[in-house]
């Protein structure tokens, strides 16, 4: 068979007894389940995916390609990708996002803005 590494791949954890002040950057999976004071940051042009445990809680802007949210978030969310607000998710700030799946539960304080695609436009050739 294939091998491929799948891009749903966590590749780091934040434990949840861990407390982290200052900007974490990262590229591919990270895990949260303690607690960001501070930036949550994926590797732009990367795929890459975050997901924030109900036990979570992050103070600070997150950006990220695929982004599963269960806990808490105060700050601005900047989803390049997919973002799935989950029952207890809570976030106090605007959603940037291009595709949301929000569930039954989920808090949002702030507003949610989604980012167009650019629509290639197509010119056609002069006759001749």
């Amino acid at each position: 068979m294939f091998s491929r590494k799948d891009k749903n791949t966590i590749d780091s954890l934040i434990g949840i007894s861990t407390n982290i002040e200052g900007n974490v950057h990262f590229k591919g999976g990270l895990r949260i389940d303690g607690h960001v004071k501070g930036n949550v940051i994926a590797e732009s042009g990367a795929s890459s995916m975050l997901v924030i445990s109900e036990k979570a809680r992050i103070d600070g802007e997150v950006r990220a390609a695929h982004i599963v949210v269960n806990g808490e978030i105060n700050g601005p969310v900047f989803c390049s990708e997919l973002i799935e607000l989950q029952t207890k998710a809570k976030i106090s700030g605007d959603v940037h996002y291009k595709a949301l799946e929000m569930m039954n539960g989920a808090l949002v304080a702030g507003n949610l803005t989604h980012e167009q695609v650019a629509e290639p436009v197509l010119k056609l050739a002069a006759s001749n």
